[in-house]
Formats: C-alpha cells, structure tokens, sequence
C-alpha cells in the first residue's frame, strides 16, 4: 500500500478495552495501519475515558501495548496505568494520534447520557494533542448486539439508541480531530459480539480494515501534522 496517504507517518493509537486483549482491534488495526506503511504504537486501557488521558488512571483493570515492530504485550491486572497524552506524545513525537474511544464513556447504564461531563473530558484531551502539534483522528463507537437472550450477552447494557446519541455526540465534540463514524460500517448487531460490546475477531477483523480505509481515505492535511 506504498500509495496509502498514511505511508511514512507516525502513528498513535489509544483504544479502551478493544484494544486490550489478544483476540482484539489491537493487532488487526495496528497490522493493516503498518501495512498501509505508518509506524504505529498502539495502547489499549481498560475502562479509561479521555480525561484519563490528561490526569492520570492508575492500576487499571486490564489493558495492552504494543510497540513499532513488537507483538502484544497484555498487561494483567493493576500493571498498567494511563499517561497525560502530551507526554506520550513528546516521547513519540508521531505525526497522528488515532483516538478510539465512546464505549467507556458512552455510560450505558446511567441515565442520562452525562453529555456535560462527557465533554469536559473529550476536549481537555483534544487540547492537549492540538497543542502538542500533532493531526488527530477519533474513531467513535460501533454497533454492538443488544438485549440478547442470556446474561453475558450485553452486561454493559449496551443499546442502539445510545450508541446512535453518543456517536452523535462525539461528532460534534472532538473538533479539532477528524471524527469517523463507526456506525456507518455495519448494521445494529451485524458483528457478532461475546457480551453485547466487545466482538469476536471476526468483528474487530472487519473493524480494523473500515478503519485503515477510511484514514487513507482522509485528506493529507488530516493525517499529516508533526508534534513539537
């Protein structure tokens, strides 16, 4: 994919608990971002939301990493804490970070969606990547398989209408950062989930190629900033 607008960039990615397991969005994403020819550092945290990324979390349930060239490294229980973005950035110094976070926030249990609370944290984030120089893309929430027939089916509760509202949501929040609704790659419950939320890696399979192809469907200007 010499063509890709992504070829030769840096690239961070930071996912919520999609990213954190082997069977996950982390290694289908971060291969079909290296094939397209970026160099890509990918970081998945279980049940951190934005802000978290700008003061930290500590001891995190679950989460992983992977590094330029590495394989996953899934980190157990209470190993992993979060960074403020703009010192993970200095340290990488990549031209994009790729944001790929709503589910956790997304609060499917409470009502009603803390839309106030939701945008505090979304934009202390998106402040710190604009002032660090470096282009921003958030990839919001898919479609997951609500009210199933038995209890893991969706323990998060998570639904259509809310899914629809935040990704609504997100899109009119994360300027400066390009949004990508994830929503418009498959149907409410078309990928097959193992709790409502989290799919199998068929699903994040699919996932991760919708993503890579709509970063190299983003004009240069979108992909290509430089952090400081």
């Amino acid at each position: 994919m010499a063509s890709s607008v992504l070829a030769g960039l840096t690239l961070l990615v930071v996912g919520e608990s999609h990213m954190s397991f082997p069977d996950s969005l982390m290694n289908p994403l971060y291969d079909n971002l290296t094939q397209q020819g970026a160099q890509v550092h990918a970081i998945g945290a279980c049940g951190a939301n934005p802000a978290d990324w700008v003061t930290p979390k500590l001891k995190l349930d679950c989460g992983a990493t992977r590094e330029p060239g590495e394989k996953i490294k899934v980190m157990s229980r209470g190993t992993l804490d979060t960074q403020p973005i703009k010192d993970v950035i200095a340290k990488d110094k990549p031209d994009l970070v790729v944001l790929i976070m709503g589910d956790t926030m997304a609060s499917y249990k409470t009502t009603p969606f803390p839309k106030v609370w939701a945008y505090q944290s979304v934009t202390a984030l998106t402040k710190q990547i604009a002032d660090s120089g470096a282009k921003c893309v958030w990839v919001g929430p898919a479609w997951g398989k609500a009210n199933g027939s038995n209890t893991n089916e969706n323990q998060y509760g998570k639904n259509q209408v809310r899914t629809q509202l935040v990704a609504g949501t997100l899109a009119n929040m994360v300027a400066p950062c390009t949004y990508i609704d994830s929503t418009k790659f498959s149907k409410p419950g078309e990928w097959t989930t193992s709790d409502g939320q989290h799919f199998t890696i068929a699903g994040y399979k699919l996932w991760a190629a919708a993503i890579g192809k709509s970063l190299n469907e983003l004009p240069a200007t979108a992909v290509k900033g430089a952090a400081k």
